[in-house]
């Protein structure tokens, strides 16, 4: 996924993403994905952190080592 594919933002809503590993697919084009953890906005172009064994996008590192935490 990079800022060339021509479907990103095409929509302005929830984007769905397949994360893998070191990158995702999206698979309904969106401007933003929720944080599993916080439930909060992460804008596509801001999305750093996410689990592909769980297939959900954290907001910061914070986030992913809470999930990770348990």
């Amino acid at each position: 996924m990079n800022a060339f594919d021509r479907d990103l933002g095409k929509s302005d809503g929830l984007a769905v993403l397949h994360y893998g590993d070191g990158e995702y697919a999206v698979l309904s084009p969106g401007r933003f994905v929720l944080c599993a953890v916080t439930n909060a906005k992460i804008p596509l172009d801001a999305l750093r952190y996410w689990s592909p064994e769980h297939q959900e996008a954290y907001a910061g590192a914070a986030e992913a080592l809470k999930r990770w935490q348990g």
